[in-house]
């Protein structure tokens, strides 16, 4: 099913000139023990820049990123997305989304606008909760009004379950069922589906398997499913074999604005609620998914808390949700 392309054509035509751009690589030990890099490309052009990550998690990839593509020049965004799509080395999605996101951020920023100027929508207070695997007692103990997006745990049972409930502060649950060969992989299980259904009524269920029978244990809960890692274009939503009503947005997932832009309007027409997912940015990939959730769905159980959430134990002087909107030119 093709959808609207209105949001884009908001910014398609927008101009953009590039001289040249840099890497930036960042490197971050995480407190679950592991070194999170990433890769920031910095695209100059006119005494501008604007900037975009890419969030690629395996680190030995970062050693590959391109730093010598040519594509110097005065350019439509529309154009200039183009262009990107012609460079092999851009394939992936993640680190097409870094130029993309640059390129997005220049332009904005040569022109003088905002992301939600520029579209012709108000810039509103976003709303987010906290993804942790840590007990999200030890967070309200220091910030009794934080919401939580939780994984799922294989040991989960229907006690932990109604301590959860019981709480009032988790909004999604993510069963992680798309994941294959990673530290997070969480295979289907009936019971733990059935029981997350019933102990937990009111929260938004991510990224469920739907085969194999599992589909039947989350009857009564087709209002509460979304979507996340199977998702990398408007196609993928179609291909669904139901239309949720929930979607987990990450810009970097579906490598051009263009791709990005154009699912979001479907989601706004279908009448599906969207929410901001992060991906552990060290850069400026954190600010921009902030600033694109008070876009487009501020109201949202946004993933996208301020990356100090990220860097050590629950402890006070945190940002509280929900966070101001960003002023100033740039995405």
């Amino acid at each position: 099913m093709l959808g609207s392309m209105a949001l884009w054509d908001s910014l398609a035509e927008l101009t953009v000139k590039v001289d040249g751009y840099a890497l930036e690589r960042r490197e971050s030990r995480t407190p679950s023990d592991w070194t999170r890099v990433t890769t920031t490309v910095v695209l100059e052009g006119d005494g501008v820049t604007g900037q975009g990550e890419d969030v690629t998690y395996q680190a030995e990839l970062h050693d590959d990123v391109p730093d010598g593509l040519m594509f110097a020049g005065t350019w439509s965004l529309d154009d200039l997305s183009r262009r990107l799509g012609e460079e092999e080395s851009l394939a992936e999605g993640y680190r097409r989304w870094a130029f993309e996101g640059a390129a997005l951020d220049l332009a904005l920023r040569q022109n003088e606008l905002g992301l939600g100027e520029a579209l012709g929508r108000e810039e509103r207070p976003v709303r987010f909760v906290v993804s942790t695997r840590a007990a999200p007692e030890r967070w309200l103990e220091v910030a009794p009004g934080l919401e939580f997006k939780l994984d799922a745990e294989t040991d989960w049972d229907r006690p932990l379950l109604r301590s959860l409930r019981e709480l009032g502060r988790v909004r999604v649950v993510d069963l992680k069922a798309y994941y294959r060969g990673t530290s997070v992989d969480l295979a289907p299980d009936p019971e733990l589906y059935r029981a997350i259904v019933e102990e937990l009524p009111d929260v938004v269920i991510e990224d469920a398997w739907l085969e194999d029978g599992l589909r039947e244990t989350l009857a009564g809960a087709e209002d509460r499913l979304s979507f996340d890692a199977p998702i990398h274009s408007l196609s993928d939503l179609d291909d669904l074999p139901l239309e949720p009503r929930w979607l987990n947005i990450k810009p970097s997932r579906f490598g051009t604005t263009r791709g990005m832009l154009e699912t979001i309007e479907a989601c706004e027409e279908r009448g599906i609620r969207m929410y901001g997912g992060g991906q552990y940015e060290l850069g400026p990939g954190r600010p921009q998914i902030q600033r694109l959730a008070s876009v487009f769905y501020p109201d949202g159980p946004n993933d996208v808390a301020p990356s100090d959430y990220n860097e050590g134990e629950p402890r006070d002087g945190l940002p509280q949700s929900p966070l101001p909107p960003r002023d100033g030119p740039g995405l």
